[in-house]
């Protein structure tokens, strides 16, 4: 199959949780240590978001996160398109920011 911004997709973790004493804090930390190490970047300080090649990556990818959800807290993960997300307008201060780049990865199966 060819490789499109329709077929291409964003996984993006949003996530609210609890760090109001020392096990929920360090539950929050392994949270988005466990993201960074399945290949999430930071998007904002509750938001991940991670470049998948495919439809069957991006369901790997969010499986993993299932797997290892906190057990308080919200979390939700949604997927878009890279044409959805080449869309996203952000702003700084009232002042418009570049886009992240799309990564370029190899995947080798």
């Amino acid at each position: 199959m060819r490789l499109n911004e329709y077929r291409i997709l964003w996984v993006m973790v949003f996530f609210d949780l609890p760090t109001d004493t020392k096990k929920d804090r360090k539950q929050a930390a392994r949270f988005r240590k466990d993201l960074q190490e399945d290949g999430f970047a930071m998007f904002q300080f509750s938001i991940y978001a991670r470049h998948c090649a495919s439809r069957e990556n991006a369901e790997v990818h969010i499986r993993r996160v299932k797997a290892f959800l906190p057990d308080k807290g919200h979390v939700c993960i949604m997927t878009i398109t890279d044409k959805q997300f080449g869309m996203i307008e952000i702003f700084y201060a009232a002042k418009e920011a570049p886009r992240p780049d799309t990564p370029q990865q190899l995947e080798l199966f």
